[in-house]
């Protein structure tokens, strides 16, 4: 699917640590096949709720991410072509 980018939308790796947001779209354009399907698999959709809890050392990779119930690592790159809104 390719994202059509909403301009309140953010990448997911420019939000905030304990910032929940939902995704709004993933350009899976982005990613290679394993990494996309790795996504995936971790429960990354649109209309999901995330939330980073960490950043690498000197904010850098990875980025601990809340997915649901779950905490997984996404390298930076990944996350940027993951768009969020903010969620209240």
């Amino acid at each position: 699917m390719t994202a059509h980018f909403k301009p309140e939308s953010v990448s997911l790796d420019q939000l905030k640590v304990g910032t929940r947001a939902s995704i709004v779209s993933i350009d899976w354009t982005l990613l290679e096949e394993s990494e996309a399907c790795r996504l995936r698999n971790f429960g990354f959709d649109e209309g999901v709720t995330v939330e980073p809890l960490h950043l690498g050392p000197f904010g850098r990779d990875p980025l601990a991410i809340r997915v649901g119930r779950m905490t997984v690592a996404i390298r930076r790159t990944h996350a940027r072509a993951v768009r969020v809104i903010p969620t209240a």
